[in-house]
């Protein structure tokens, strides 16, 4: 492992320039860490890189899908609760079944059990991937919202479907009843263990002596304990994170100090940024280990089945987010929709469906199936399954990943979501908080103000935040000329530490944090 460290920490590195250089050229980082990934696996020299399931699944799953719950509107998911629900579970259904159906027909030697299997492995479409697609262009609130918490249930849907479907190949049969109750438990009982897991940690959060460190760590050690415990107990690890996740996040302010909170989204964007590097670097690492176990199959066939998988998946979730659509519009004569008496035309669910890329979870999955049966006979089609895993999660990522940009332009959703624009919400905000601060302070501490020059400075500003009309926002150029202040202050404070030995360093840290703060508010202003 050690001789090994020198490859590893270049690879770090190399993620690093890599995703600088996506963010610059305005390309999803997924695609350029891929693609890289494939190239140097081609480097004579390079290690065999090994991906252990147990690894993808427990190490990287839990943090990525906790991140993803904390980072996700509680509010806006329920708003869109209906088509959420259906696309993470009917539509991920329906996509292993046509898969099934399809590579039962098409490729010799699978199965209906097997289809279903590579089904379950393929159908959920990669939240990071259209994450970082959506960060350079511009999308309805409604969409983003809908990709984000399909994003957080379709991974469990398709891991249920994964499980039962590798039993019903393992043991030759399957038992409806007996599925039924096991997925009943994956669902209850993940949701159950993830809330209670969750109540226990924000109980520990609140009345524990913690301080922003000891938060961190405990936000850091909690999704591993819900997937561990929840896997444990043979019901759904995936369940039990975005359920604890989601139920922590909606309560972070009532057990979370804000040291904790301003330090916590700090430290995870840091330690989520990195692990989705190495994963899909991993990704296009791994090829050559894929395509040596393909035996007696050609190359050419295994990529002509992966292309075929591809198109159903392509045409299943375009023709999924149609239908959606059209039961939404038939539905809404008969029950309260989010939608409203809007129609959406055809442009929302063309590009909805169009954001089915796939990642790390299906390779994972994939990787997951065990050489043997437990009758020591080799598993049916696994190096093949492995082989069309990779091909889907290439082309989906080549193909809808970099044409996804270029679709959003060029289509020009028109903006119909119904809540008030980001910049007039931001002003009427600031006004009211304004004024329920000044309130609160003229009424309860009036003394006080009359005596303290520091309350009457912090009344006047909440005075003239209240009584300004119009939606007064801080404009770009006021915002570099305040950052070039901020610059002027910094090295004043720099050369004043340097050159003066009469001011202790742990004061001018301090004035240093003032000023780090000071630029950050400007993200919000």
């Amino acid at each position: 492992m050690l001789e090994y460290f020198p490859f590893y920490l270049g690879m770090i590195v190399a993620i690093l320039l890599l995703i600088m250089l996506a963010n610059k050229i305005k390309v999803a980082y997924p695609v350029l860490l891929v693609i890289a990934g494939l190239a140097i696996s081609f480097i004579p020299g390079i290690p065999a890189i090994h991906m252990d399931p147990e690894m993808i699944f427990f190490i990287f799953l839990p943090p990525l899908l906790y991140e993803a719950s904390w980072a996700v509107s509680w509010k806006e998911m329920w708003k869109w609760r209906r088509i959420i629900t259906s696309f993470a579970f009917v539509v991920v259904f329906l996509t292993a079944m046509s898969v099934a159906f399809v590579a039962n027909h098409f490729i010799p030697g699978f199965s209906l059990a097997l289809g279903f299997l590579l089904g379950g492995i393929v159908s959920p479409p990669d939240a990071v991937s259209a994450g970082a697609i959506l960060k350079f262009v511009k999308v309805p609130k409604r969409m983003s919202s809908i990709l984000e918490g399909e994003s957080l249930l379709n991974d469990a849907s398709s891991l249920i479907i994964f499980r039962f479907a590798f039993i019903a190949v393992a043991t030759g049969q399957f038992i409806w009843y007996e599925a039924a109750l096991s997925f009943s438990w994956m669902l209850t009982g993940g949701v159950g263990i993830g809330l209670l897991i969750g109540w226990i940690f924000m109980k520990a959060h609140k009345y524990l002596p913690t301080d922003a460190n000891s938060d961190i760590v405990l936000t850091i050690v909690a999704p591993y304990i819900m997937y561990l415990a929840a896997e444990k107990a043979h019901t759904s690890g995936v369940l039990a994170v975005v359920s604890g996740g989601l139920m922590l996040s909606h309560k972070r302010h009532l057990f979370l100090s804000s040291a904790s909170r301003l330090r916590g989204v700090n430290v995870w964007e840091s330690f989520v940024f990195i692990l989705n590097g190495v994963v899909f670097m991993l990704i296009g690492l791994a090829l050559p280990e894929i395509t040596a176990g393909l035996g007696n199959v050609s190359i050419t066939s295994a990529i002509g089945y992966g292309v075929l998988i591809t198109v159903v998946l392509i045409v299943g979730r375009i023709l999924s987010a149609f239908g959606a659509v059209i039961t939404t519009l038939v539905m809404r004569n008969f029950i309260t929709v989010a939608d409203g008496g809007r129609n959406p035309g055809f442009k929302a669910p063309f590009l909805l469906g169009w954001t089915g890329m796939r990642g790390v979870v299906s390779l994972a999955a994939a990787l997951s199936i065990p050489v043997q049966l437990n009758d020591g006979t080799a598993f049916p089609q696994r190096n093949l399954i492995l082989f069309i895993t990779f091909v889907v999660i290439l082309l989906t990522l080549l193909i809808q990943g970099l044409t996804l940009p270029y679709l959003i332009r060029k289509i020009k959703l028109p903006d119909f979501d119904e809540s008030v624009p980001e910049e007039e919400a931001d002003s009427r905000i600031r006004k009211e908080l304004a004024q329920l601060a000044l309130s609160h302070l003229k009424t309860n501490y009036s003394l006080q103000l009359s005596n303290q020059p520091m309350l009457q400075q912090m009344a006047a500003k909440w005075e003239s935040h209240s009584n300004m009309t119009g939606d007064v926002q801080m404009a770009d150029e006021v915002k570099v000329v305040y950052t070039d202040i901020l610059k002027q202050q910094r090295e004043w404070l720099l050369k004043k530490n340097d050159e003066d030995e009469h001011f202790d360093e742990d004061v001018m840290r301090k004035h240093f944090q003032h000023l780090d703060l000071e630029e950050e508010k400007l993200r919000f202003l």
